[in-house]
């Protein structure tokens, strides 16, 4: 009887277990999550520097593995003949900046005074022809000189009134100073030339590979004494902070998730360690779950494309490293993340 009353004792106590697990599994079914979370990778972005000239590496200043900064200087290509262009546009200019002064300046006084006593001269000159005119003219009427003379009497007369007009003029031109038709050609040159020597300058400076921003060398492509073009990369360089993370979002999932959104990732190789970051891509293009990265019952499922930016500072995540993305539901508007996310990642 008492070992009746043990089982039956069980038997109760056994199901009042199991009705609580029933209820409690119920609880964590339906029961909403504050926190969404999804699996991914790291991903880098990458950049391929190359020379925006032609030309022969002089020189490589760091190696694959070197982390540089954003303007650091990187390479070299021998810079000779960029900086003799230099030179040739910096003559230019200086020559056409005198032409532009000197057009600027208008006619000297001398050259003024000049063309007055060109004038005066022209004048006597003419005054005198007139006067020999006269006479021949008086001696050919009483047939005491041959006709040949007056003519050329007359031909000098005209002479000198030509010269005389020519004189004139010349003293006008001189006193009203260059054209400003002039003065403007001699303008738009100087700026032309002075444009050439900006690009001759700009190409001298693009004989240095600087940093785009602050990476770590991937991969060095050229060496020393190398011939290069625009298409040649010299470097390949990672930007390792931020990196992002490529995962997934469940098609149930989507009304949840916001552009903006804070983000925590951890990472199996650091335990009880988060990196911050925030939601900063959602495709707008659903698929299918991407069979490399899901069993086959779940191949089926459609997913959106989502990229989780995380913040880098101490450069500890890696390409590839799979991660786990924590993205708060509550309290976590894209309002409120006010500065960049990773100002404060150290």
């Amino acid at each position: 009887m008492a070992s009746r009353k043990k089982t039956i004792a069980g038997l109760l106590l056994a199901a009042v277990l199991v009705g609580a697990l029933i209820f409690w599994l119920t609880q964590q079914t339906t029961a909403p999550s504050n926190r969404l979370t999804i699996y991914g990778n790291i991903d880098i972005r990458q950049v391929q520097t190359a020379f925006d000239d032609n030309g022969r590496v002089q020189r490589l200043l760091v190696q694959e593995g070197d982390r540089v900064r954003a303007g650091q200087l990187l390479a070299e290509i021998d810079p000779v003949r960029f900086a003799d262009a230099v030179a040739r546009d910096e003559a230019a200019v200086a020559a056409q900046e005198q032409v532009v002064a000197k057009l600027l300046a208008g006619t000297r006084p001398e050259e003024i005074a000049e063309a007055r006593a060109e004038l005066a001269a022209a004048a006597a000159s003419l005054h005198n022809a007139e006067l020999v005119w006269q006479r021949q003219k008086a001696l050919a009427a009483d047939h005491y000189v041959p006709r040949q003379s007056l003519d050329n009497a007359a031909a000098a007369l005209k002479s000198a009134r030509a010269n005389y007009e020519r004189s004139r003029q010349a003293l006008t031109l001189a006193v009203r100073g260059p054209r400003k038709e002039d003065i403007a050609a001699a303008r738009a040159q100087l700026a032309a030339d002075r444009a050439a020597l900006s690009l001759a300058q700009r190409q001298l400076q693009d004989t240095k590979l600087r940093a785009p921003a602050d990476a770590v060398v991937q991969d060095r492509i050229v060496e020393v004494g190398d011939m290069v073009s625009p298409n040649t990369p010299v470097f390949s360089l990672a930007l390792d902070n931020p990196v992002w993370v490529r995962a997934y979002l469940p098609e149930k999932a989507l009304g949840k998730v916001r552009l903006g959104m804070r983000a925590e990732i951890q990472s199996d190789s650091f335990p009880g360690q988060s990196f911050r970051g925030w939601v900063g891509f959602i495709s707008p293009t659903v698929e299918f779950t991407p069979k490399t990265v899901q069993t086959p019952e779940l191949r089926t499922e459609l997913v959106y494309r989502v990229r989780v930016y995380a913040c880098n500072s101490q450069h500890r995540l890696r390409l590839g490293m799979p991660v786990t993305v924590q993205i708060p539901l509550t309290n976590n508007s894209p309002e409120s993340l006010g500065e960049h996310p990773c100002d404060h990642d150290h």
